[in-house]
């Protein structure tokens, strides 16, 4: 069975019409993720993929289950607030960012912004498990958008933003202090669990 796909790249923004509240069910409104949406359909929000359950006239709900709320910055949207949104990719798909699963991987927290030129310099202190991960040059989504990494430091890495992106996404109202969904590079990770993997293996046959 193949696992969902996303790749990053924003189709829109969303407004959230209703938080997830005691029974996980989150209303999003939406006109073009969901021209073609049945549910069962999956959609990455903020770059977190949930299943719709179903498609409302001006948009779509899905539930957000308690594992999700605590992973993710799902749980601190409220109605009105705007979100990034992008459908699965389907076989044969041009791929223009990078191949992203939708399972974020930790939170983070924008902590500088600047502009740099036509472009905005963002950095974001991540979580030790996910900055290890992170490589200069590399690539990482950040609420579900698909960027390259600048720079990366001790707590932090940093990403430069163009216009267009800025302009279609919820990155041009980021503000210093938001938390960010994260995920890290799909071979990354694979690398990462592969070297960890090695070292497990390499210590325990040293071992007396």
């Amino acid at each position: 069975m193949v696992n969902t796909m996303f790749s990053g790249i924003v189709e829109e923004t969303g407004r959230v019409g209703e938080s997830p509240n005691g029974d996980g069910r989150m209303l999003i409104s939406a006109e073009r993720v969901v021209s073609d949406a049945r549910p069962g359909d999956s959609i990455a929000v903020d770059g977190a993929c949930l299943t719709v359950t179903a498609v409302l006239p001006a948009g779509f709900s899905v539930d957000v289950m308690p594992e999700t709320l605590q992973r993710t910055t799902l749980g601190l949207r409220r109605a009105g607030d705007a979100v990034n949104l992008e459908r699965a990719l389907e076989t044969g798909e041009r791929i223009g960012g990078h191949l992203v699963t939708g399972h974020v991987d930790g939170v983070g927290r924008i902590t500088a912004i600047r502009d740099d030129g036509n472009a905005r310099c963002v950095t974001i202190d991540a979580p030790a498990e996910v900055l290890r991960m992170v490589a200069g040059k590399g690539s990482v989504a950040v609420d579900g958008i698909s960027l390259t990494v600048v720079d990366v430091y001790d707590t932090a890495f940093t990403v430069s933003l163009i216009p267009h992106t800025l302009a279609v996404t919820t990155a041009g109202a980021w503000e210093v202090g938001r938390r960010a969904n994260l995920e890290v590079d799909l071979v990354a990770r694979y690398v990462a669990r592969a070297v960890s993997t090695m070292r497990d293996a390499t210590r325990t046959e040293v071992q007396p």
